[in-house]
Parts: structure tokens; sequence; C-alpha cells
């Protein structure tokens, strides 16, 4: 299974819960119904401070070079959005207590199951919220707010296609590509079982009215 085929396994294997992540219900589900500026810049942030969080755990005991680069690399980049995302809210930090996404990743230790959930599924399931924060922006008329979630999920989607590739760096059997995509599927899984759980506390049924 080489770089495309595996992302495009993962997407197809998953295109159920990643559509519902992606749908007008997410934003209600991350800001817990706070559909305002403030709460959304800081759930924003927020989540870009998790993911600097676990992958600042990641660099510091990861034995395989290629995976440790990339997640130095990855850490740099949530950096960036992270200070983005402060200075468009006009703050200078965040809190952000580890949501059960990150409680999971940050307990794998395996470099496989770490590449496929951090570097190839979490920026999958990011993507998506970050297409309904670019609505958000976009019905409220800041142009200046979506242009930079639009450049943010541009960045994210690139790396998925990146972790594909260390994806196949760090496989060397079919058995760590069955690992890979079952690790990538159950971070896909737990990112919708919270934003359902977070839609049902308020009422809502988070799966679609058809």
């Amino acid at each position: 299974m080489d770089v495309s085929e595996f992302v495009e396994h993962v997407r197809s294997a998953n295109e159920r819960n990643l559509a519902r992540l992606g749908s007008e219900k997410a934003l209600v589900a991350t800001t817990a119904g706070s559909l305002d500026r403030e709460s959304v810049l800081e759930t924003a942030a927020a989540a870009e401070t998790r993911a600097v969080e676990t992958f600042d755990r990641w660099v510091d005991d990861e034995t395989d070079d290629d995976a440790r680069s990339a997640f130095e690399a990855e850490r740099a980049r949530e950096q960036e959005h992270r200070e983005r995302v402060l200075e468009l809210a006009d703050r200078s930090s965040v809190e952000a207590e580890p949501d059960p996404l990150h409680e999971h990743l940050r307990d794998l230790d395996e470099t496989v199951d770490r590449v496929a959930a951090g570097l190839v599924a979490r920026p999958l399931v990011a993507s998506r919220s970050l297409l309904q924060v670019i609505n958000f922006f976009v019905n409220e008329g800041d142009e200046r707010g979506a242009a930079l979630f639009r450049e943010l999920r541009a960045e994210t989607d690139e790396q998925v296609e990146r972790g594909g590739e260390v994806v196949a760096t760090v496989c060397e059997s079919d058995g760590d590509r069955d690992r890979a995509v079952a690790a990538a599927g159950a971070v896909v899984d737990l990112a919708y079982d919270e934003y359902a759980a977070s839609l049902e506390e308020m009422g809502i049924d988070p799966k679609p009215v058809c």
C-alpha cells in the first residue's frame, strides 16, 4: 500500500464519521453551543495548544529518527497556527486541558500508531472542524478570520499527505500497515464519539436528518 492508497483507504473506511465531523453541528459540539467569535477563537486556539503539547511529548521519547523529525516539524507548525489564532483573538495564551482524543494520542507509544494516528487521522479530523470555523467567519462577514482559517485548513490538509509519506517510511510489513490503518480509524471513531456525546448532552441528535 503506497502513500496515496493508505490515505485514501483511511478516508474511505471512515467516510461516514468524517462527513459528520464536518457537518454544521461540528462547531456547536466543539464550543458547547457558544457560537460567538470569542468562544470560537478560544476553542480553535485550545485545539492547536493540545496538538503542540502532544507532539512535545512524542518528540521527547520517540526512537525512530524519521518519525521524530516529522513530529518536530508538526509541533512547529501547530505552534505557528496557535500564535496566529491567538493574535486574531488578541490574546497571549489559552487554557487547554487534554480532551479524550489527545489523551488517547498521548497514551500511544508505538511509532506506527503515533504516525498514523497523529499525522494522518488527527489532521483529517481537524480539517473538518476548521471547515466549520471558516463557515462561521464567512457568515459573520469577517474576511480576515475566514482567510486565516482557510490557510490553516490548507496546511492541515497538506499534513495528511506528509503523514502518509511517514507512514510508508515506518511501516515495514503488512502487519505494520494493518496496524496503521487501525490506529487511524480508532482516532476518527474517538473524535466522532466525542462529537456525538457533546451534542447529546445538549439534547441534539448527532445523526443527520435524511
